[in-house]
Formats: structure tokens, C-alpha cells, sequence
């Protein structure tokens, strides 16, 4: 069966923006990369040779990479392309970005998607505000969306006027303050699904409600340790259940996750993940996956 309420089956298509087409040259790295919060300035060649590795990862698994173009609407932050929708069986929500330099990003998908035939659901309009970092499926009728500084109440709720008259449970993580507003803190920094009972977590930063609900469920936990936190050690993409990609210097969490029967790849990632706050579930927004019936 093929879906796109899946955070762990074996990746069919998703959409990517390289690099090249996200930060464009020097001069436009140079003007936005203090303004956008990177912690320092990507290097541009050196970014362009990570994102070709990570590619090829993406490609090993069989995986149909369609391409979002360059656009000088947006910023560098565009590079994290799940971010600007969610994808679902009933055709793409276009998210309305709680980060206001970012707040272009859904309607330069949305050209895209309408030009290559893929189906509009709906948009999150002002004042709600609703970013796919926060947003993750549990399975294929549960959709988890958390509370954050990126998204708010009011989109928490468009979300679900859309979803639940379809069949869709979606669970709401209140998410802690953390670093505040000017931090990137998405449920995905602390929730990443590898299998149907299996994610990578880091539970310090997680809601005990939303942690209980997926024991409840009978998922077992992948604990990333404090030293791998900054490092994007929770923030992990499966291309098939328990084959994952993840960023370089993790040793700990990729431990963890060959010992629970995981397939792991790594890639290099201080100039397109470490840097920006994205790692490679930011970089991806996949729209098709198999599953099991």
C-alpha cells in the first residue's frame, strides 16, 4: 500500500531542495545567514559536496527525488523543504510559517506541486500558524502535531478541522519553551519514527502525555543521550523500517539504533544540517511511502 501517512516505510518519492538551488551563491549566504539564526556561515562548496552524499543516500533506497527550483522569493532556510506542507492521502496542506522570514516558502511549493499534478488540500491561513517540523505520523490514523513557538493554537486547530471529519486522530504535544521564540524547536527535534514501535527520542524536552501515549501504543524508545543533542542526533529519517539516515558524529544514537535492528547511514552534515538547525528529516518532504496493509 502506498501512502503518505508514513514517517517509516519504504520511501517511494519526496520532495528535495539541493543546496545549490537553496543558497544560490556567496552573496546571497553572506546577506541572510546571521538574519535566518544559522550558528555560523555555511560554506558553499563544501555544502553543495554534503547535500550530493546526501542525495545518494536518499537514491539507495530506490527513492524518486523531485526537486523544488530555485526561487528568489525565499530564503536559505528554504533548503528544510518539509516545513513549508504536510503531506497527506487526501492531497498537500500548504502550512502558513510561524517563522516570518520563511513565511514564502508554501506558496513557492505550491508551484510546483500544482505544475507537476500533485493535489492541493487546503492552507493554513492567518492567524494560525502550523510548520511540518512539528507535525509526524504515528501510524497511518494518527497524526501528531506539536504546540510550539512555530506552531500555534489557531493552526492546531485548522489542522484538525481538516483532518478528523476524514478519520484522522491528531494528538497535540505541548511543547516546553526551551530556548524561546528565536530557536528552531520542532516536535521532530525530540520525535523521529523509525518503525510502526520504534522512534528515536529525546525525552528530556518531551511532553510526559505524548511520551506515555506512544508506550501506550507499544513503541520502544531510542534514548538520545544529552553530549548528541546539539549534534542532531534525534533527528532521524527512515528510508524503509529501521533503515535510517542521520547526521555524522552521533556514535552513541547510531549504537543504540543498530542494536535495535537498525540499518544506519551517515552523512556529513555541518554546512546543511548542523548549521541551519535542520537535519535530514528537515531536508525531505516525503509525500509517498509503502506500508503494510
Amino acid at each position: 500500500m502506498i501512502t503518505c501517512h508514513s514517517e517509516f516505510g519504504k520511501l517511494q518519492r519526496v520532495f528535495v531542495k539541493s543546496a545549490a538551488a537553496a543558497f544560490v551563491n556567496e552573496k546571497n549566504i553572506q546577506q541572510q545567514w546571521q538574519a535566518l539564526n544559522f550558528l555560523s556561515q555555511p560554506n558553499l562548496p563544501e555544502a553543495i559536496t554534503e547535500y550530493y552524499f546526501f542525495e545518494k543516500l536518499l537514491k539507495s533506497g530506490g527513492a524518486n527525488l523531485v526537486h523544488l527550483p530555485e526561487n528568489n522569493s525565499v530564503t536559505l532556510d528554504s533548503l528544510y523543504c518539509r516545513d513549508a506542507s504536510i503531506a497527506t492521502d487526501y492531497g498537500m496542506i500548504l502550512c502558513n510559517m510561524g517563522k516570518h522570514a520563511r513565511v514564502h516558502e508554501p506558496a513557492a511549493s505550491e508551484q510546483l506541486f500544482k505544475k507537476i499534478g500533485i493535489p492541493i488540500l487546503d492552507s493554513i491561513s492567518a492567524p494560525g500558524t502550523l510548520e511540518g517540523g512539528d507535525v509526524a505520523w504515528v501510524d497511518v490514523h494518527t497524526l501528531a502535531v506539536g504546540h510550539t513557538y512555530r506552531t500555534n493554537a489557531e493552526g492546531i486547530r485548522q489542522l484538525k478541522q481538516l483532518l478528523e471529519p476524514k478519520g484522522i486522530q491528531v494528538w497535540v504535544a505541548e511543547m516546553p519553551h526551551y530556548k524561546g521564540p528565536a530557536d528552531v524547536f520542532h516536535l521532530m527535534s525530540v520525535f523521529s519514527p523509525v518503525d510502526k514501535n520504534l522512534a528515536v527520542v529525546y525525552s528530556p524536552l518531551m511532553p510526559i502525555a505524548f511520551r506515555n501515549a506512544l508506550l501506550e501504543r507499544g513503541f520502544k524508545l531510542v534514548e538520545v543521550p544529552d553530549a548528541e543533542w546539539d549534534s542532531m542526533g534525534c533527528n532521524v529519517l527512515a528510508i524503509a523500517p529501521r533503515e535510517v539516515i542521520m547526521v555524522k558524529g552521533n556514535p552513541v544514537t547510531q549504537h543504540r539504533l543498530i542494536e535495535a535492528g537498525c540499518v544506519v547511514h551517515e552523512y556529513k552534515g555541518a554546512e546543511i544540517s548542523v548549521k541551519g538547525g535542520g537535519g535530514p528529516t528537515c531536508l525531505t518532504r516525503p509525500i509517498e511511502r509503502e506500508v503494510d496493509k
